[in-house]
């Protein structure tokens, strides 16, 4: 009788062990039904690499690590000693081009003159040569210093063309330089966080050369892996909820903005119908970019959490996965 007591006694512990966990698992899927997929991830965004268009020293570091930077806000400067000399060596070819520039157009003027001298006098020449009062030789050489006035013309006009031409150039490599130097402060592409500073005060950089890494928190997102069933009735958009192992209270809301073309964990190409049911398919889930922005002071990458992503657009959400934001 006694033994029997026990074996009940057991048999109630374990159905309730087991009506427990069942309790639990349940709890764990959110309450899901058919139509649902569940997935571990971890948060991420989208990194950006600040580097050097230049090779050079490193002058200035002005961000921390962690620090919050807006779209143009300065990130460090490199050293521009020698560019800013070839600067104003490059500005004073400009000054000197525009001074032989007015040199060519006094001389243009000069010839301009000239020309109209030799003109009125082979007027006059041909009016007496046609009286009989001038030789046919004077004649020939008032036309020979006419044309060569105009030749001499046509020489100053084509200096003063070119004068301006070396101008632009000038102006054109100052802006180059210019551009260059602009390119000596490093800038943020857009706001974020600093993730890492990768290069410090002194620093010697080849162009391309990595300075800080940001990270853009107004692209924040999560990548899990389904199975082939699961991943192949994905819709591109369709809804998500993200739970964070650090604030399981919260039901963060997302949305499909990626499906791999190509299978992980297994080989690319299976026969079998039991293996191709376990390739898994990264997908990606992207938080909408106006909760990004109201929440980017807490918004951390590297945080766990549990991603669940509905497979069939007719299944409805159960209200434990209710969007639920601070």
């Amino acid at each position: 009788m006694k033994r029997l007591q026990t074996a009940l006694i057991v048999l109630v512990c374990v159905a309730a062990g087991a009506g427990g966990g069942y309790y639990w698992w349940q709890q764990q899927q959110g309450g899901l039904g058919e139509g649902f997929a569940r997935a571990n991830g971890r948060l991420e965004a989208t990194r950006i690499d600040v580097a050097l268009k230049f090779s050079g020293r490193i002058a200035e570091v002005v961000v921390t690590e962690g620090q919050r930077v807006e779209a143009g806000e300065v990130i460090a400067r490199i050293d521009a000693t020698e560019l800013e000399a070839q600067i104003r060596a490059a500005e004073a070819g400009t000054r000197q081009a525009e001074q032989e520039l007015a040199q060519a157009k006094a001389l243009a003027i000069q010839r301009t003159s000239e020309l109209a001298l030799a003109g009125s006098e082979l007027g006059r020449t041909q009016t007496l040569a046609g009286r009989g009062y001038a030789s046919q030789e004077l004649l020939d050489q008032r036309r020979s210093l006419q044309t060569t006035a105009e030749a001499a013309l046509n020489t100053a006009r084509a200096q003063v063309s070119a004068a301006e031409a070396s101008i632009e150039a000038a102006q054109a490599h100052v802006a180059a330089l210019n551009a260059n130097l602009a390119d000596h402060t490093l800038v943020a592409p857009r706001a974020g966080r600093v993730q890492y500073r990768l290069a410090e005060p002194g620093e010697i950089l080849a162009a391309g050369g990595k300075v800080v890494s940001l990270l853009n928190l107004a692209d924040v997102y999560m990548d899990v892996y389904l199975p082939t069933d699961e991943a192949g009735r994905l819709r591109y958009g369709s809804e998500a909820r993200l739970i964070l192992d650090a604030a399981p209270q919260y039901v963060i809301p997302a949305a499909v903005d990626f499906v791999a073309s190509e299978a992980q964990f297994t080989p690319k190409y299976v026969e079998t119908k039991s293996e191709r049911e376990k390739l898994m398919f990264r997908v990606k889930l992207q938080i909408p970019a106006d909760i990004l922005s109201r929440y980017q002071e807490v918004v951390k990458t590297g945080v766990p959490g549990v991603a669940y992503v509905r497979v069939s657009p007719e299944a409805e959400w159960p209200e434990a996965l209710a969007v639920k934001l601070p």
